[in-house]
């Protein structure tokens, strides 16, 4: 059981680590797009709205400031699903999830975001007592 605790903290780590990384991303995607000149804006149909709509996603995906975080968030998720085989949900969930978010809060300020550093370092703190709540 220890093991598959130690692979649930990795796990939520590399979430957290990740989001924060394709939040930055996107945020620069969309710095990127908004710095284009916007190309001439007739009526557009339903077909034409969802052709650009795809476009943009298309683009996010090739964006590798968004897409190398989004491969690496996608294979910690397949690992969280192999976790659930040998481990009870009852544990595998708040574990994974609470270092998630501790992980995205603190990863989150290492790049830059700005937060109330003293409100996330306090609410990291108590996440990581309730985790360790959980496990012992």
């Amino acid at each position: 059981m220890i093991g598959d605790v130690e692979k649930m903290v990795a796990v939520g780590l590399i979430w957290g680590a990740t989001n924060a990384a394709m939040r930055r991303g996107a945020l620069l995607w969309d710095k990127s797009l908004k710095s284009a000149p916007p190309p001439p804006s007739p009526p557009l149909k339903l077909q034409q709205k969802i052709l650009n709509s795809l476009s943009n996603w298309l683009t996010l995906l090739f964006f590798w400031q968004y897409s190398i975080p989004f491969i690496i968030n996608l294979s910690a998720s397949a690992t969280f699903f192999a976790l659930l085989s040998e481990a009870p949900i009852s544990l595998a969930v708040p574990v994974t999830n609470a270092t998630t978010f501790a992980a995205t809060a603190v990863f989150g300020m290492l790049l830059g975001e700005k937060t109330q550093v003293g409100r996330a370092l306090l609410g990291t703190a108590f996440i990581v007592l309730g985790v360790w709540l959980c496990i012992s």
